[in-house]
């Protein structure tokens, strides 16, 4: 089996129990159906690193099936030091969202491996490993990853305001820093494989900015458990051709929505045609929503829903 047909059967199974189904009328004696992706909802949407009443986890999968999503989508940074060496509790999280009928379908992890510090290189892959294991504690198949930046932005709000794009060590070019990346994901593929876990490597900073620098990691490692986690928002610039670049890899897509304005920038996302741009791909896997935007998330995350629900929806 090549990676492309590995891929698509993968998300096919993942996604067949939960793929939403409307029965839209008879057509010539025949059921006439149309279906949609399934929809996640990220915790990240939530909590967003600055709300501590929506930490906790079991609260966000709560107003997860509230809201109506059809699965979750972790954020590893939610979870608290104690959190993560409890087993109770990491059961407790799988359980709980079994309870609601929620499958958690994907968790987002931060790493780091440009530098050329290889014991730090080291850490991080010991760390990427763990993260998978924790993957494969709650059934997660899917986990998204970075390559880590170089880190000479003096902040993230300096990083965003130069399109994260920031200028490498002295002495180092981002062609010194690939091999780094490849390498790490390469020790992190057996432990992947064993597990079931498909690392998605997302258009972030660092040295995935661009498609084609995400492409040349994806493509050089070339393993069915090193995939791309697409993402809506994360291209500043030339976003159409850069989304498309990446369209026929995607194993999870996350959607950005900004209602209220953006924190750091806000786009126009034309997601009836992101979506007609992977189905073209036969796209059928998770849509995660990473709502970024200063409404009040009660009103927000709902209208999100609507929006992308209604965008993903197409006739099989």
């Amino acid at each position: 089996m090549n990676r492309r047909n590995f891929i698509q059967s993968s998300i096919a199974a993942t996604a067949a129990a939960t793929l939403p189904l409307s029965v839209q009328g008879e057509h010539h004696g025949k059921i006439k159906q149309t279906r949609t992706n399934p929809i996640a909802l990220s915790t990240y949407s939530l909590w967003r690193f600055r709300n501590d009443a929506l930490r906790d986890l079991h609260k966000c999968i709560d107003l997860a099936s509230e809201f109506g999503f059809d699965g979750i989508e972790l954020l590893l940074y939610q979870f608290e030091q104690n959190d993560l060496l409890s087993n109770s509790y990491v059961q407790s999280l799988k359980r709980h969202a079994a309870l609601l009928g929620l499958p958690l379908c994907g968790m987002s992890t931060h790493q780091g491996f440009v530098t050329p510090d290889r014991e730090k290189r080291q850490r991080n892959i010991d760390l990427t490993i763990s993260q998978l294991e924790l993957c494969g504690r709650l059934g997660i198949p899917a986990m998204r990853v970075n390559t880590g930046r170089w880190g000479t932005s003096g902040s993230f709000d300096e990083l965003m305001a130069n399109k994260g794009k920031e200028p490498p060590l002295d002495g180092y070019t981002d062609d010194d820093g690939f091999p780094w990346v490849i390498e790490a994901f390469e020790k992190c593929l057996p432990t992947a494989e064993k597990l079931g876990v498909v690392m998605g490597l997302e258009n972030h900073w660092g040295l995935g900015l661009t498609a084609e620098g995400v492409m040349r990691i994806v493509d050089t490692v070339d393993s069915p458990w090193l995939q791309v986690t697409l993402d809506t928002g994360n291209f500043l610039e030339n976003r159409d051709a850069q989304l498309e670049a990446l369209a026929p890899h995607a194993y999870f897509v996350q959607a950005k929505t900004y209602y209220g304005g953006g924190q750091w920038y806000e786009l126009d996302i034309d997601y009836p045609k992101i979506a007609q741009m992977l189905h073209k791909h036969d796209y059928r896997g998770w849509v995660s929503l990473e709502f970024e935007g200063m409404e009040d998330y009660r009103t927000a995350i709902p209208k999100s829903l609507e929006l992308l629900r209604n965008a993903f929806s197409y006739s099989p």
